[in-house]
């Protein structure tokens, strides 16, 4: 089987937009849970809704792969399941090495979903001494002091980092250095990196944040179809009920 460091997706040679390419895995998540099924072929509009993008959307997407689809008959499924993750690079294997192994990093370790999707858990790597030789998910924990040889031995060319944020740059110096040219960064931290190397983000709070905002929109249009203003500021105490050290103070009327 290929492997990651010799062979590498050809989308950018073929122009295919990013925007695009963030939605192809999209789309094989709605084919693959079609293909279990045992669905032979599915509509653009059944496809799109599934994927949760609008239709004419999802023409465009697959207008940059190719003419995959036939009119009145739709998409063969598992024909589509093929192509999309030939166009991703899921027909060949991907070593991956996660740099981190703290409880997310385990669990990302222990996750059985890489496997079926054309990634494969090289290397578990750590900076605790403590942990060198720990096994985790079945994989033996190294040490941060051998990455080089690490990523060398094992022809990784993505690498995870769970560590903590302080020390993802300095992590990520050392993966490129070693020729790592792709990195998942679960860090809350920005990582600066040179041309050629791309970096995906995870950031789960930010995630959280988002969803707070809505829910905060939200019940701010609660509060407005329930006759509060939600913008107005805090309610003034009346003259009436303050209260000085001598009972009630007097009513002050504004200039």
């Amino acid at each position: 089987m290929a492997t990651g460091r010799t062979h590498r997706p050809a989308t950018r040679s073929r122009g295919i937009p990013e925007a695009t390419v963030a939605r192809l895995p999209l789309y094989l998540r709605a084919l693959t849970a079609l293909s279990e099924r045992s669905v032979p072929t599915v509509s653009s509009e059944e496809l799109a809704t599934a994927a949760g993008v609008n239709s004419a959307k999802l023409r465009k997407d697959f207008s940059y792969l190719g003419s995959y689809g036939t009119r009145g008959v739709g998409y063969d499924v598992e024909y589509l399941v093929y192509q999309i993750s030939r166009e991703l690079g899921l027909t060949q294997d991907w070593p991956v090495a996660i740099v981190g192994i703290g409880n997310l990093g385990a669990a990302l370790a222990n996750y059985g979903g890489f496997a079926s999707r054309g990634f494969r858990v090289a290397a578990l790597i750590d900076a605790d001494p403590a942990m060198a030789g720990t096994p985790v998910a079945g994989i033996a924990v190294q040490h941060t002091d051998d990455l080089d040889r690490i990523i060398s031995d094992n022809g990784v060319s993505i690498g995870v980092i769970t560590t903590p944020p302080g020390a993802a740059q300095q992590v990520c110096d050392r993966l490129v250095a070693a020729g790592v040219t792709s990195i998942l960064n679960f860090a809350p931290t920005v990582l600066s990196v040179p041309e050629g190397v791309d970096v995906r983000k995870v950031d789960l709070s930010i995630e959280l944040q988002i969803l707070a905002f809505h829910e905060q929109r939200k019940a701010g249009e609660d509060a407005t179809a329930a006759g509060d203003d939600p913008e107005a500021p805090p309610m003034r105490a009346t003259p009436a009920s303050r209260k000085g050290p001598d009972g009630d103070m007097p009513a002050v009327m504004p200039a």
